[in-house]
């Protein structure tokens, strides 16, 4: 799974806030951004983020409804384990943020831990 654009980011937070399947239009409709975007931009970022395993879509009559394959949490976790194990040290990547991270960081990673421990 690859990483995601400007565009791309903006598309995936409209399906993630979604309460349902979002056809390209109602996708469309729902951005928000600087300037207008064309019907078939949208279609086609749709299509690059099923592509990515990002959005999963099924057809309904002529159209596709798009949801999202994966929560954020998901999707940021699998990010992170891609950075880690592409920098060929994933053991010192994760080392090295362990050692530097934010006292915030610290205490999440530190909950995170006592709940994978076994009682």
């Amino acid at each position: 799974m690859r990483g995601l654009g400007e565009l791309e980011a903006k598309v995936m937070d409209v399906l993630w806030s979604a309460d349902e399947p979002l056809r390209v239009r109602e996708v469309l409709e729902r951005l928000a951004t600087d300037r207008p975007l064309a019907y078939t931009t949208v279609m086609t970022v749709l299509d690059n983020l099923h592509g990515k395993g990002y959005a999963q879509r099924n057809k309904t009559g002529r159209a596709y409804e798009y949801t999202a394959a994966s929560s954020r949490e998901e999707a940021g976790a699998r990010l992170l384990r891609e950075v880690l194990y592409s920098s060929g040290e994933a053991k010192q990547v994760l080392l090295h943020f362990a050692e530097t991270a934010t006292p915030e960081e610290s205490a999440i990673l530190r909950r995170a831990l006592r709940k994978g421990k076994p009682s």
